[in-house]
């Protein structure tokens, strides 16, 4: 049986919260990076950007496996407030797209580095296994699914936001409050 992670009905546990922050904050810097170090040339600093955004991605995957098995054996609080049922469902929906995204851009891109031929080297020390044969053509594909990914997880993340912002600033209800430390 899931239990409360909280003493307060209406607020999230500090372990959800701070996994919570600190996805959050994953998923905009190694956003912020890939957009940034795709455009630059070819340079010793280029691929060192390309290795640390590597590693902030397979964290990204290691912390939403985290965060999943978290969700699934702990009860997210009730909400103090009567939703409309297209809000709840809008909720539900948006944080399943945003679960799924949380894997799949990290998998793509592994995906891609497999098929252009560049192994993951995590942290500098422990290299994963290829998951895809050496496949120029491939990896060009690969890398345009893990480009629209990441584009979604960004209007995902968006409309996450401006949601709880308009819970907080416009319907003044205590949805934002309950994620917050």
């Amino acid at each position: 049986m899931r239990t409360a992670s909280s003493t307060h009905p209406h607020h999230f546990g500090m372990t959800a919260i701070s996994l919570h922050w600190l996805m959050a904050l994953a998923i905009i810097t190694t956003f912020g990076l890939g957009l940034f170090m795709s455009k630059l040339p070819l340079s010793p600093d280029k691929l060192r950007y390309y290795s640390w955004h590597k590693w902030m991605g397979v964290s990204v995957f290691l912390i939403a496996a985290f965060r999943l098995a978290w969700r699934l054996t702990h009860a997210t609080p009730g909400a103090s407030i009567q939703l409309p049922r297209w809000q709840r469902s809008a909720a539900q929906w948006m944080h399943r797209l945003l679960y799924l995204l949380m894997f799949a851009v990290p998998l793509s891109g592994w995906l891609m580095s497999s098929a252009k031929g560049v192994t993951t080297v995590y942290l500098g020390v422990w290299p994963l296994p290829d998951l895809l044969a050496r496949n120029a053509a491939l990896g060009q594909q690969l890398q345009y699914l893990h480009m629209l990914l990441n584009y979604a997880m960004a209007a995902m993340v968006g409309v996450h936001t401006l949601a709880a912002l308009r819970h907080r600033l416009t319907d003044h209800d205590n949805v934002l409050h309950g994620m917050l430390p």
